[in-house]
């Protein structure tokens, strides 16, 4: 049976064939068909450090159907990661490419090594901004907010502390 799943793309630093991050991130999309039909892909956009990390990162998103199990799926990803050059290093540093599950049409999953819905996804504009390019009508099982409106929440203006 099929499944839909909803993938977000990062890099921040250069790889020896492809090139800057935004290349890595246009080659790992291409990577990801074979895992399935990639139906959508966002464009890739420049934002800001975040962590340890001190380069700029691309991000993306893309819309995957897939045979693939969840697992499966993050197996997939994983070695993909590995074989542009991803080692195990510092938590939010530097990286040749992240890839992650964000949403599955399957709804939530949880495993001791994967997390459906991506538990940070709906705190992070450089996930929201692309996701919301290609899918702003998928809901978050949990929250029941569309991507949308989950953009929206991150993104409204504040007032300033008193």
């Amino acid at each position: 049976m099929s499944s839909t799943y909803l993938i977000a793309l990062g890099s921040n630093r250069r790889h020896h064939l492809y090139g800057g991050p935004q290349d890595v991130v246009l080659a790992a999309m291409e990577e990801c068909a074979a895992f399935g039909t990639v139906t959508a892909r966002a464009p890739v956009i420049a934002t800001a450090p975040m962590g340890a990390a001190q380069r700029r990162f691309a991000n993306a998103a893309l819309v995957l159907s897939s045979e693939l199990t969840p697992t499966a799926l993050l197996a997939a990803l994983k070695h993909t990661e590995r074989a542009f050059g991803r080692r195990p290093g510092q938590r939010w540093g530097d990286r040749v490419l992240d890839l992650d599950i964000i949403l599955w049409s399957g709804g939530v999953w949880r495993s001791v090594d994967l997390k459906i819905p991506h538990p940070a996804f709906a705190q992070r504009r450089f996930v929201l901004d692309p996701v919301c390019a290609i899918a702003p009508d998928w809901r978050d099982p949990v929250s029941g907010l569309t991507l949308a409106q989950a953009q929206a929440r991150l993104t409204r203006p504040r007032p300033l502390p008193r």
